[in-house]
């Protein structure tokens, strides 16, 4: 799937955080900041163990332990860093996660610290908007990420990562390819139509279509036994 650019730019113009984790104290939370300026704000308030480390410079998929300091330059608490470079991200921009200990003061701390030095508070979905703005997800994966969260069995949670990973965005798009081929070849005839040349086989053509349309079926009826499975009946 491609972006738009318009709306990527629109959303990848500022620097969102968020606290990844449920709300509440706990053996560890974890802090999402995603956009341009990830890295520089990430390194203003990060101290890395190894002092020629900074996230800056990091490797995507490296992990950073050091600590994080507050405004007097007093140890908030000790984190790892996780780096994503763009596009190799959740949202497909530059990314980092702070995995902190759990304490709702750490975590009100921290988010104030990222906000004082320029990001904001991530809107409600917004990191998955960034992700489909980006081309990282589709519409219909972007639903299923929702779907996953909330799924309660062993059902509803195969569901909803069977379409997370794209299962029936993948069988739309053959079926539209089978029709766009199709187009093609009824296009091509009309190009030729004084020539009285058949590209398109009539039969495979009524073939595909009625192929088409008992899937397109079944997809559509899937619905309602799919909601039961993740709403209950």
């Amino acid at each position: 799937m491609t972006s738009n650019s318009a709306f990527a730019y629109t959303i990848n113009k500022d620097t969102i955080c968020a606290l990844a984790t449920p709300n509440g104290s706990g053996a560890i939370a974890i802090i999402r900041l995603s956009g341009p300026n990830s890295f520089s704000i990430g390194d203003s308030i990060f101290t890395p163990s190894n002092k020629e480390a900074s996230i800056s410079i990091a490797e995507t998929h490296k992990l950073l332990f050091g600590v994080i300091k507050n405004e007097e330059n007093e140890i908030l608490d000790e984190v790892l860093i996780s780096v994503f470079r763009n596009p190799h991200s959740y949202t497909g921009e530059d990314s980092i996660e702070i995995s902190c200990h759990g304490s709702e003061y750490i975590q009100q701390k921290i988010l104030e610290l990222l906000i004082t030095k320029g990001a904001r508070l991530a809107n409600p979905g917004e990191y998955t908007m960034r992700a489909f703005g980006n081309g990282k997800l589709d519409l219909s994966q972007a639903e299923a990420v929702a779907d996953l969260i909330s799924s309660h069995s062993k059902t509803s949670h195969h569901l909803a990562l069977r379409q997370m990973r794209g299962g029936y965005s993948k069988k739309i798009k053959e079926l539209r390819s089978e029709l766009v081929n199709f187009a093609s070849l009824i296009e091509l005839e009309l190009d030729f139509s004084e020539e009285d040349i058949e590209f398109a086989n009539r039969d495979k053509l009524f073939e595909l279509l009625n192929k088409l349309k008992k899937e397109i079926t079944e997809l559509v009826s899937s619905f309602a036994i799919g909601n039961v499975i993740k709403k209950g009946i």
